[in-house]
C-alpha cells in the first residue's frame, strides 16, 4: 500500500510537470530538437557537407549507394531478363543516321527511343551515350516564337535544329562519332503503356477501377508505398535496361559509355551514375543543386533524400569525370554552394579537374546550344574522341513525324496500357523480388550472416540510426521519497540533434537488479492507470529491483506538450497525395521513435558502472519502434519482450498513419526484423505459437533456447530476478 500511495504521488508530480505545456509541438519552450522545425520539402537547402577523408568517404558511399537501391526497389537488383531488343526503320541525314528501338526493360513492359549513329568512317567500336531527355518528351519542340526568342539570346544558333534541342544533342554526338541513344521517359511520345498523368502529374486520388484486388495493385498505393515500387525507381531501371541495350550494341565500346540528360533527365542522370559503374563520363545538367530537388513525381521516391541530396548524390560518381552547368533558377548557386565540395571532394580522391561547373546565370533552365557546345567539349576531351576543340554544332533538317515515330504498321504499340499495365509491372516487381530474396533467408550460420547483409541492409536504410556513441542526460527534476527515487531527465543526442524527456524511476536499496526501457504507443502516462494509480506492471519491475527508464518518444506525452496524445507526424504542406513527397525527405515517426529508443538504451548502457543487464519492454501498441530498436540494438540489450499483437506494418492503409514505414513489407515485416535480432534473447507476446522466420532464423544460429513466441503470458515471469 505505501508503494501504492508512493507512485500515486509520482504520477501527479508527472502530470503536473505536463498540465501546462508550451503551446505547439514542441517538448520545452527553449527546445534544441531539431524536429520540431517544420518538415523538409523538396525546397529546402540541402548542402554537401565533405567527410574529412577518402575513408570517411569511402564509407558514406557505400551507404548511399544502398539508399538509392532501396529507395528505387532495386535492392537486390531484379533479374535482367532478355530484351528482346528490335532496332529497325534506318534513316540516313548529313553525318548521321535515326534508328527506331524497342527493348523489354521487364517482361511485357516496353522501352521506345531513337538510336543515332555516326555514318562517317569512324574506327569501331565507339563511345556510346546515354541521352535520358528530361520532361517534355525527346521530340520536344519550341514554337515560332520561343525559338526566335531562343536565337535572340544566344542560347539557340538555327531555325531548324534549335527546335528540338534535345534531339539536337543526339545528332552531334553521332556526328562527332558516338553512338547515341535517346529513351522514353514513362507517358511521353512512344511509352504508352504508363499514362503521362500518372507518371508526372498524379494529383488526384486515382480511379475507382485502380483500387487493390487480387489481381494487383498500381503505384502511389499503400502496396507499392510497402514495396518500394514508384515511379521513379522504374524509370531508374529502365535506365539501367537502356544501358544494357546501348552496351550490347556490336558498335559501341562498352568501355566508354557516357550519360547526358537535363532537368529530369539531369536526376536520371545522376542517379544512374551513381549505382551503375559502367558509366564512365557524366553530364548531368539542370539538377546537381543544393536548393529545388526535382518537382515531379518521377522525381521523387520514398527514403531516398533523407539527409541527403542531390549533389552529394551527384558526388557519388566521383573521382569519374562529370560536368554540368549552373542557371537562372535553383541551381544559380552551385558555385557557391555545392562546386565547391564536388571540387574538394575530387581533389581528395582524385583529380579536382575532372569535375566543372559552367557558370550560364545569363540563361534560365536550360539544355541549349551554350550548354551542349560545353558537354560536347567534356565528352570530346573524356571519351577522348580526338576531334578539335572546340565543338561546334551544326545545323540539321528536323526529323518527321513518320522517322520519330517508334510504333508503325511493323511494330504498332502494346496493348495493354495505363491501371491494367501498372498492375502487371507492379506484380513483376513484386514476384521477382520475392523470389531474389528467399535466397538469402538464413539457413545456417553463414546465410545468416547473408541475410544481415541483404535484408538488414535494407532495414538499416529504412530506419537509418543505429545506437548513438553521444548522449548527454540533464538532470531536471529528482526527488527520493521514502524508498523510491524518482527522477525527471532530458537526454540529448548531439549526433542527430534530438532530445526527448525521460522519467527514471528505482527504490533506493542499492540492491539493483538490472534497467528496463518500457515504451508504449502513449508513452510514459501508460506505467499509470486512468485515476493515477501505477500500472501492476510498473509495480512488478520496482518490485524486482529494476530501474525504469519511462521515456516520452517523438510526439509523445511532454514532447508533445500533451501527455498520452498520440502525434508527431511531421507531414509536409505539399498537397499532392503522393508520401514521397513527405518522405523522400523525412524519415517517418516510426523511425524517429525507433532512434529515440536506441538513444535511451545508449544513456541507460553508459550510465552503468557494474555493467548491469538492459531489458527493452515494447509495450501497448509501440511494435511500429520497439521491435526494430530491438533488432538494431542486438547485444546492448540483453533481453527484449515485444508485444507485437500480430502487429504488421502490412496493415498501414496511409501514410498519414503514425506507423507507416516504406519497404517494410518487401523485406520481411516484423517477423523479418525480429529474425534480425538472433541470436539475442528475445520473447514475442501476442503471436501464434509460430513464427516460422523467426524460429527459423534462430534455429539456424543455434540459438533456439533465446526464443519464446507466445500468444500471451505474465509478462512479470519473464523479467530478470
Amino acid at each position: 500500500m505505501r508503494l501504492l500511495i508512493l507512485l500515486t504521488i509520482v504520477l501527479q508530480l508527472f502530470e503536473t510537470a505536463a498540465a501546462d505545456p508550451p503551446q505547439g509541438s514542441d517538448q520545452t519552450a527553449n527546445s534544441t530538437d531539431i524536429r520540431t522545425l517544420p518538415a523538409k520539402t523538396l525546397n529546402d537547402h540541402f548542402p554537401f557537407k565533405v567527410p574529412d577523408d577518402g575513408g570517411a568517404w569511402h564509407a558514406r558511399s557505400e551507404t548511399l549507394r544502398r539508399r538509392i537501391l532501396v529507395a528505387t526497389g532495386l535492392w537486390p537488383m531484379p533479374t535482367k531478363t532478355p530484351l528482346q531488343a528490335k532496332v529497325y526503320g534506318k534513316t540516313e541525314r548529313d553525318g548521321f543516321s535515326i534508328e527506331k528501338v524497342h527493348f523489354q526493360s521487364l517482361p511485357g513492359h516496353y522501352v521506345t527511343g531513337l538510336l543515332f549513329r555516326p555514318t562517317a568512317k569512324f574506327e569501331t567500336p565507339r563511345p556510346g551515350v546515354l541521352c535520358p531527355h528530361g520532361h517534355g518528351g525527346r521530340m520536344q519542340s519550341h514554337s515560332d516564337a520561343e525559338l526566335a526568342s531562343q536565337i535572340s539570346q544566344g542560347a539557340e544558333h538555327f531555325e531548324e535544329s534549335g527546335r528540338t534541342p534535345k534531339i539536337a544533342r543526339c545528332v552531334q554526338l553521332a556526328r562527332m562519332g558516338c553512338v547515341s541513344f535517346i529513351f522514353d521517359m514513362l507517358g511521353y511520345e512512344d511509352s504508352v503503356q504508363v499514362s503521362y498523368k500518372a507518371a508526372h502529374r498524379h494529383q488526384d486520388p486515382r480511379p475507382e477501377e485502380a483500387k487493390p484486388t487480387r489481381d494487383g495493385w498500381i503505384f502511389y498505393s499503400p502496396e507499392a508505398d510497402h514495396r518500394c515500387q514508384s515511379i521513379m525507381g522504374l524509370q531508374t531501371w529502365n535506365a539501367i535496361r537502356s544501358l544494357d541495350f546501348l552496351e550490347s550494341l556490336p558498335d559501341v565500346n562498352g568501355e566508354k559509355l557516357a550519360v547526358t540528360g537535363g532537368s529530369g533527365g539531369g536526376t536520371q542522370s545522376i542517379l544512374l551514375g551513381a549505382i551503375d559503374n559502367r558509366v564512365k563520363v557524366s553530364f548531368p545538367n539542370g539538377m546537381v543543386s543544393t536548393a529545388m530537388q526535382g518537382g515531379c513525381y518521377c522525381e521523387n521516391c520514398n527514403l531516398l533524400r533523407i539527409d541527403t541530396g542531390n549533389v552529394e548524390l551527384a558526388a557519388l560518381f566521383a573521382p569519374r569525370p562529370q560536368a554540368m552547368t549552373s542557371a537562372d533558377d535553383w541551381t544559380r548557386d552551385m558555385m557557391s554552394d555545392g562546386y565547391p565540395e564536388l571540387r574538394w571532394l575530387y581533389a581528395m580522391i582524385g583529380n579536382e579537374n575532372d569535375v566543372y561547373c559552367r557558370p550560364m546565370l545569363h540563361f534560365k533552365h536550360n539544355y541549349n546550344y551554350v550548354t551542349r557546345a560545353t558537354m560536347y567539349q567534356w565528352m570530346n576531351r573524356h571519351l577522348e574522341l580526338g576531334l578539335d576543340d572546340p565543338v561546334i554544332e551544326q545545323d540539321f533538317k528536323l526529323l518527321t513525324e513518320s522517322e520519330a515515330a517508334v510504333w508503325d504498321d511493323d511494330y504498332p504499340a502494346p496493348a495493354q496500357t495505363d491501371i491494367e499495365h501498372e498492375r502487371s509491372v507492379c506484380r513483376w516487381w513484386d514476384t521477382e523480388s520475392s523470389k531474389i530474396l528467399a535466397r538469402h533467408l538464413p539457413k545456417d550460420p553463414d546465410s545468416f550472416l547473408d541475410f544481415r547483409k541483404v535484408f538488414g541492409g535494407a532495414w538499416e536504410i529504412i530506419f537509418d540510426q543505429g545506437i548513438p556513441s553521444q548522449t548527454q542526460s540533464t538532470l531536471r527534476n529528482a526527488e527520493t521519497r521514502q524508498s523510491l527515487s524518482i527522477s525527471e531527465v532530458l537526454i540529448r543526442c548531439k549526433e542527430r540533434s534530438t532530445e526527448l524527456p525521460v522519467l527514471v524511476l528505482e527504490k533506493t536499496n542499492n540492491d539493483r537488479s538490472g534497467n528496463v526501457i518500457w515504451t508504449t504507443q502513449k508513452g510514459a502516462g501508460s506505467a499509470f492507470e486512468e485515476n493515477g494509480d501505477p500500472s501492476e506492471k510498473l509495480k512488478s519491475l520496482l518490485a524486482k529491483n529494476l530501474r525504469v527508464f519511462l521515456p516520452d518518444l517523438m510526439g509523445q506525452g511532454q514532447w508533445a506538450g500533451q501527455s498520452g496524445k498520440v502525434s508527431g507526424q511531421r507531414l509536409t504542406n505539399d498537397k499532392r497525395s503522393y508520401s514521397a513527397f513527405t518522405y523522400g525527405y523525412n524519415r517517418t515517426l516510426a523511425a524517429e521513435r525507433c532512434s529515440d529508443l536506441l538513444t535511451v538504451i545508449a544513456a541507460a548502457s553508459r550510465d552503468e558502472q557494474d555493467e548491469l543487464p538492459i531489458l527493452l519492454l515494447g509495450d501497448q501498441g509501440s511494435a511500429a519502434w520497439s521491435v526494430p530498436a530491438a533488432a538494431i540494438a542486438g547485444s546492448q540489450v540483453d533481453q527484449a519482450i515485444l508485444v507485437t499483437n500480430g502487429f504488421r506494418y502490412e496493415q498501414i492503409r496511409d501514410f498519414k498513419d503514425p506507423n507507416f514505414v516504406p519497404g517494410a513489407v518487401k523485406y520481411g515485416d516484423i517477423p523479418a526484423l525480429i529474425a534480425l535480432r538472433a541470436p539475442h534473447s528475445t520473447v514475442v507476446i501476442g503471436e501464434d505459437a509460430t513464427i516460422p522466420l523467426v524460429q527459423e532464423t534462430y534455429q539456424a544460429v543455434e540459438s533456439a533456447t533465446q526464443l519464446m513466441v507466445a500468444d500471451s503470458l505474465r509478462l512479470e515471469s519473464l523479467m530478470i530476478p
